[in-house]
């Protein structure tokens, strides 16, 4: 691992204050945020090598070159920062919230008669929102029980005292079905229709029981006072909220508000599920699904889920089950503690029923994982391009070859040797991923031993950093850069598949009759000539070879360019490079006119004389040979 004179000093240095930590790279990309009590002693634990026992942490600090730390007053205040720069951010290291800005929520806007909607932006015009809603069937469940238990009006004018009293908004059907009071025509107070947001607000928190009390209280003062109709709509909102919670399963014979949350994961993946008690009674169901967790420990993947859940969260309960302690559980309590205005605490049942429904959101959890898992394995079966599985068929290959990477060799009598790797996903190239290689090690034109070289480059590094190998890798030409890239491969450690044996596989196409040769088969596989598979092949190993053939091009042309341009006054390699960015070739120099070289950013118009001089005298001369 190297460590940096300038991250040596900072390790060195570190205070033992809390903040957050954010290492970087070469590049200074960020790759992690992280937070601690004491940076000093959780930063440098990253650095002790009998700390990392993990491949995706190793990999991580190797990578890291320098590092800023950014110290707080308090634990507290470095979690929340954590949490702000991480969104901001987005780290690759980090845990990762998946569609974190797909999820909706409810909102009851801020005005003279609220309007309540659907809404996936939690936008600072004022308002209340409530969800997030991680399910869509139970939010239109949820939207369809308030209209019909509640008037609340559906249009989309935003009314002011003034409009209102013009009268120009007519009464729709709404207030024809009783659905709605008709505020646009002034026939319901604001005062009034407040009080009822008020209400639909507490039943979106599901605090139903003190709203039945309240309406029930509201309906005997109307029947004291006469008010039998008014009495009547009361009553029927009552039996309505009665009816939609009779379902809603008791868990608390208290009813005090409580979460219950639990953790599942596989892989890289993860997802938390919530069950949200309200007046004792389960009222629903939210889960979220994380990726980036491969390598994380339970009580990272925890601590990030219970900090995500209650950023979203419209309400923070009192009480919080988990599956188990959260390691800076106290910092955490604290932050909600301060969100919710009132103490939290965070409950580990050991014993009993508290234990049994933990469990039970543990269940729910798994479920809704492998749900996500079978859902990602349709989709990539179904996406499946036919070519492929018709070249796993011809190949007899144990999986669909869904990645392909192909090398290749250009010089020209040993000069200029270079080589090329292209990437084909899903039958497709892979631009952002094609490799040029400079042939270091061999001299002359050794065709063999340049493919030995280029394959060891290419998945030593793979294995240094813990990429996934290709599910087939191509080699332009015969049996003898076939049995150069599998000995560079075998040297490796890298098992390479023979007959169909596990292991990487690996075929070379020849040109001359398109020969597909595989390792541990004397005989060429001979594919249809009709066949799609063949034409995939082809179609990979002819972008090598042109990808292989520009770079070796652009390296001679500057070489040219260079050898040709060093006889010029003036011309060192910074104004070399320039002429050559411009003009591309020595012979588009020598064409160009003095208008179009002074044009060069760069070149003093004294030095594009000389250069134009130059080659104008290079042409008579030509000419008088």
């Amino acid at each position: 691992m190297e460590i940096t004179p300038t991250l040596a000093h900072k390790l060195e240095h570190l205070p033992k204050s809390p903040g957050c930590y954010l290492f970087k790279d070469d590049q200074a990309k960020i790759l992690y945020i992280g937070k601690a009590k004491v940076l000093r002693q959780r930063v440098r634990q990253y650095f002790q090598e009998s700390r990392r026992e993990d491949v995706k942490v190793q990999t991580m600090v190797s990578k890291v070159r320098d590092l800023e730390v950014i110290e707080t007053d308090s634990e507290v205040e470095a979690l929340i920062l954590e949490a702000n720069l991480v969104k901001e951010h987005k780290p690759r290291y980090n845990i990762e919230l998946k569609d974190d800005k797909s999820y909706p929520y409810i909102k009851i806007t801020d005005e003279l008669f609220p309007r309540i909607y659907v809404t996936r932006e939690k936008d600072k015009s004022g308002g209340k929102f409530f969800g997030p809603y991680t399910e869509v069937k139970n939010l239109r469940a949820t939207l369809q029980t308030l209209h019909r238990i509640f008037p609340i009006r559906s249009c989309i004018h935003r009314f002011t005292p003034e409009l209102v009293e013009s009268r120009k908004v007519k009464l729709c059907l709404d207030y024809h079905i009783h659905k709605c009071e008709g505020p646009c025509q002034g026939l319901v107070q604001p005062e009034a229709y407040r009080a009822m947001i008020d209400q639909v607000a507490r039943f979106l928190r599901g605090k139903t029981f003190d709203l039945v009390g309240q309406l029930e209280r509201e309906m005997q003062e109307h029947a004291e006072e006469m008010r039998f109709e008014e009495a009547a709509r009361i009553r029927d909102r009552m039996q309505a909220i009665e009816t939609y919670t009779a379902g809603q399963k008791v868990m608390f014979q208290d009813l005090s508000d409580k979460d219950i949350l639990a953790l599942a994961r596989t892989g890289d993946d993860a997802c938390g599920a919530v069950f949200r008690v309200r007046d004792g009674k389960l009222i629903g169901r939210q889960h979220f699904y994380f990726t980036h967790v491969e390598g994380k420990s339970e009580d990272d993947v925890l601590d990030q889920f219970v900090r995500t859940y209650y950023r979203h969260a419209d309400f923070i309960p009192p009480e919080i089950f988990l599956p188990a302690a959260l390691e800076e559980g106290e910092a955490v309590r604290q932050w909600l503690s301060g969100e919710a205005g009132f103490r939290v605490e965070f409950v580990v049942p050991r014993i009993g029923e508290k234990v049994k429904l933990v469990q039970m959101a543990e269940k729910n959890a798994r479920l809704l994982l492998d749900d996500l898992q079978l859902q990602k394995m349709k989709a990539q079966e179904q996406f499946v391009p036919r070519v492929l599985l018709s070249l796993q068929r011809d190949l007899r290959l144990n999986c669909v070859p869904r990645r392909i990477e192909c090398f290749d060799n250009s010089n020209i009598q040993g000069s200029d040797p270079v080589a090329s790797m292209v990437v084909f996903v899903d039958g497709k190239p892979k631009k952002s991923e094609y490799r040029k290689f400079k042939i270091r090690t061999v001299q002359g034109p050794d065709d063999f031993a340049s493919m030995h070289e280029v394959v060891s480059r290419r998945y030593l590094r793979m294995l240094n950093e813990s990429h996934e190998f290709p599910d087939l890798i191509v080699i332009d030409g015969g049996k003898g850069q076939l049995s150069a890239a599998v000995a560079a491969l075998e040297g490796l450690g890298i098992e390479v598949s023979r007959a169909g044996s596990a292991g990487q596989p690996v075929l070379a196409l020849a040109k001359r009759l398109e020969e597909v040769f595989l390792p541990g088969v004397n005989e060429a596989v001979m594919i249809p000539k009709t066949s799609s598979a063949l034409r995939l092949l082809q179609h990979v190993r002819d972008e090598a070879h042109r990808f292989a053939v520009t770079f070796h091009r652009t390296l001679r042309n500057k070489r040219t360019v260079a050898s040709e341009l060093d006889a010029i006054e003036g011309i060192g390699p910074k104004r070399r490079q320039l002429l050559f960015d411009r003009f591309g070739s020595v012979r588009r120099l020598a064409a160009a006119t003095l208008e179009e070289i002074r044009a060069v950013d760069g070149i003093p118009s004294d030095v594009a004389e000389t250069v134009h001089r130059y080659f104008a005298a290079q042409a008579v001369q030509d000419e008088q040979e």
